[in-house]
């Protein structure tokens, strides 16, 4: 793809690691983009930067490349990669000021809530909780944004691990209303399935080592901003500041990964529908909780917000409690017992027992990250050991 060549879809930039034939530095005809292992960059007699670049902290042809695409097929001004999705997520709380206000969903990744807590005491940054699992999570959203206080409302959804969805565009004209931002959390959806700044977003948040790599061998983050903003600008000078970059090997496994996103999530997305409707209504669970099912008190909304899927994760509640729930994993043959989603292979995790006592997170529920087995495996998997 050439400047004055045609636009493409998110799918065929994908494929193309962004459409770039040869990579800077080039030209060889290379049809995969380089690595770019070099720290330092090399100056003019005249003290100079020829090629504006000074040490790979600050910028590093790799980081580009990816920040070019994701901020393309997001749709956003600009978007920048980060060491871990925590380093993503924290960069954005790190920027505001002491007294500020933040509104928390209830469910949401529990080593970043667990952290905030902590954090938030020490800077004086006030922590406001609402509950994006009840029938009409803007309603409780609404309880708890003030005016002139509040300075970001954070959104994730779908919710991991209950896998609950917030009505995006409503919260942001309930942020904006009341001059916060609003920053959203879309590593479950990806931009495949999902694109918050349309929505009217202001920050999308990616825990790149999960979905966008997809491939269980990078930790990695990124950010998206819909436009260039002084918060942005703070964030762009940030994060050279505290070192939260990633490593250009990395960078180039996150580009290789993302050009299968399309085909991964749609299989994602198909399997994980396909259990969720099978074991809908079986007498060994409690529940099914998946987005997509019509069952799902949030199924309208993630049906209205969501294009081509509804994500490769959805959790099972099993009758008997926590001790039930434990056996239950025990006995998978197939699906491996494991921390973290988003990979090839499938993955169990007992949340509450890794997430501690005051997890928020029912006892009997197991996370399921569908990877990309056969589906008539996995089903025969789950239904062994449900026993």
């Amino acid at each position: 793809m050439t400047d004055n060549g045609p636009k493409l879809s998110p799918e065929s930039l994908l494929a193309r690691g962004g459409g770039h034939l040869d990579s800077p530095g080039g030209p060889y005809g290379s049809v995969s983009p380089a690595i770019f292992p070099s720290t330092t960059y090399v100056r003019a007699g005249d003290g100079s930067f020829p090629f504006d670049r000074i040490y790979s902290r600050a910028g590093n042809p790799g980081y580009e490349e990816v920040e070019a695409l994701l901020a393309n097929i997001e749709g956003g001004a600009a978007a920048m990669v980060y060491g871990s999705g925590m380093a993503a997520a924290m960069a954005v709380f790190q920027a505001l000021k002491s007294g500020d206000r933040v509104a928390l969903p209830r469910s949401m990744y529990w080593a970043l809530r667990g952290g905030l807590i902590g954090w938030g005491a020490r800077f004086n940054i006030g922590l406001d909780f609402y509950d994006n699992d009840a029938a009409d999570p803007i309603t409780e959203l609404a309880q708890i944004v003030m005016a002139g206080k509040t300075r970001l409302v954070w959104i994730e959804s779908p919710a991991n691990p209950t896998w609950s969805v917030t009505d995006i565009a409503a919260a942001v004209d309930l942020a904006h209303k009341a001059g916060a931002m609003v920053g959203v959390d879309s590593t479950a959806a990806t931009p495949v399935l999902m694109q918050p700044i349309a929505l009217g977003a202001d920050i999308v948040m990616h825990a790149a080592t999960k979905y966008l790599n997809g491939h269980s061998d990078v930790i990695a983050g990124v950010l998206v901003t819909a436009k260039h903003d002084d918060f942005w600008a703070q964030l762009f000078h940030q994060r050279p500041l505290f070192g939260a970059v990633l490593g250009p090997f990395e960078c180039w496994l996150l580009l290789r990964g993302m050009r299968t996103l399309p085909v991964r999530m749609a299989r994602h997305s198909q399997s994980a529908l396909t259990i969720a409707q099978h074991f809908d209504g079986d007498p060994r669970l409690v529940g099914v909780l998946y987005p997509g099912l019509q069952s799902h008190p949030h199924h309208s909304v993630a049906a209205r917000q969501m294009n081509g899927g509804f994500g490769g994760m959805l959790s099972l509640r099993v009758k008997g409690g926590a001790e039930a729930a434990l056996a239950v994993a025990a006995r998978l043959r197939l699906i491996t017992r494991a921390t973290s989603f988003g990979g090839t292979e499938s993955l169990v995790e007992h949340r509450a027992s890794i997430e501690g006592a005051d997890t928020p997170t029912p006892v009997d529920l197991l996370r399921l990250s569908v990877g990309l087995e056969d589906v008539a495996d996995l089903i025969g998997d789950i239904d062994q050991a449900l026993g």
